[in-house]
């Protein structure tokens, strides 16, 4: 049987709440509801310089939907949100990419049950939104304005809906997880995991180290480009509210650091290079004319090589170790069967390869209680230390002798 569809919200889209007044209503309102607050956000990082909020959508029963414009007065959201939702328990679908931009504005939760990775825990294969509120609410939501200018003023009257409908099923949907996972003995997974992830948010932070790709400069000049170049785009993007990629893509930066042209003219011989980079071809020009003055002593220095080596490298440099991810990889895949839990969830790759390395190559960890810390060290959850000291044991001691 299909699921009914849900092409407006039950009670109707809520009007945009866009003065400091109806952030007060509202505001009061919320906090006379019940229960947590179901949160979500629009934003418009593909069009505007950060990833700020240009829609809050805020649901809670006894409540209702609340639809939030931030820009123009965030301070006077924060002032009236702060005191209703901070502390509480929200929920959230994919939590880790709306929560940085509700901390910036003074937004964060006390506790958080986040939907898609409740969803993923408890072994559904198709875990957006849409899908989970099928699987479990009986509804099939309308979609397809979730990649708009959400910048955009006024937001057209079906880019509402579409927000409203985002939180709509979002608290029944939370309900139908956690019966589903307290079944299976992994809601102390969930709690532990969302804790982890409201302990992490923290406001972006803008580095032209993490330029796409800057691996494969190692030149320091080159790097000494790149860096100007980025600091460029950075001062542009800021001034107009564009998203940088949009005024020199990272692959075309990096290609112009790698080979800086001489004249402003030869930029187009950069592949990728458009009619809307060369709009700041001077700009791109006196980046690289001022690291033409620079010492080099004050050119970056290249990144240092990774500690260890590509495990696919592993099995020519480092076989044990190999040998030893082989086994764990297995042992991780049949309990992910036994539990219908990702490999993914149940220890990040790349904590469990570091581990590997450390005990079998560097021979630093001897026992449970060593591999126990340097899990907790590197960020495991209690809940997956304790699996992977039971999975990893026998491996991890059979081999590194």
């Amino acid at each position: 049987m299909s699921a009914s569809p849900l092409l407006t919200p039950r009670e109707g889209t809520p009007p945009l709440s866009d003065t400091p007044e109806d952030f007060a209503r509202a505001a009061a309102a919320l906090a006379r509801g019940r229960g947590p607050f179901a949160v979500d956000t629009e934003r418009a990082s593909a069009y505007r310089y950060d990833d700020r909020a240009f829609l809050l959508q805020v649901r809670r029963r006894g409540a209702g939907t609340f639809l939030f414009a931030p820009e123009g007065y965030r301070s006077e959201l924060s002032a009236a949100l702060v005191p209703v939702l901070n502390g509480a328990e929200w929920v959230l679908h994919a939590a880790a990419s709306d929560l940085p931009s509700l901390l910036a504005l003074g937004l964060r939760p006390g506790r958080l049950f986040d939907t898609e990775l409740a969803s993923r825990l408890a072994g559904f294969a198709r875990v957006n939104l849409a899908a989970m509120t099928e699987e479990l609410c009986g509804y099939a939501l309308a979609k397809g304005h979730g990649a708009e200018d959400w910048s955009t003023t006024p937001l057209p009257a079906e880019w509402l809906t579409y927000a409203a409908l985002d939180v709509e099923t979002l608290l029944d949907l939370a309900d139908a997880l956690a019966e589903i996972l307290d079944s299976q003995g992994k809601l102390p997974w969930l709690e532990q995991d969302c804790a982890a992830l409201i302990a992490a948010t923290a406001l972006p932070e803008r580095r032209w180290t993490a330029l796409k790709g800057l691996g494969r400069l190692r030149r320091p000049a080159d790097l000494a480009h790149a860096r100007a170049l980025w600091e460029a785009r950075e001062e542009l993007a800021a001034r107009h509210d564009a998203a940088p990629g949009t005024l020199l893509p990272d692959k075309v930066l990096l290609a112009i650091a790698s080979d800086p042209p001489a004249r402003a003219g030869h930029l187009w011989q950069v592949p990728g290079y458009s009619r809307r980079c060369d709009k700041h071809s001077q700009a791109w020009m006196r980046a690289l004319r001022r690291v033409r003055d620079l010492d080099p002593a004050q050119y970056p220095e290249a990144p240092a090589p990774a500690r260890i080596p590509s495990h696919s490298r592993w099995p020519q440099v480092a076989p044990q170790a190999a040998a030893a991810l082989a086994k764990a990889k297995e042992a991780f895949r049949l309990f992910s069967e036994e539990t219908g839990t990702p490999v993914e969830n149940l220890l990040r790759p790349k904590i469990l390869r570091r581990v590997i390395w450390d005990a079998v190559e560097e021979r630093r960890l001897h026992d449970a209680a060593d591999l126990r810390a340097e899990l907790e060290q590197r960020g495991a959850r209690p809940w997956q230390r304790d699996l992977s000291a039971a999975l990893l044991g026998p491996v991890l001691w059979d081999l590194a002798v």
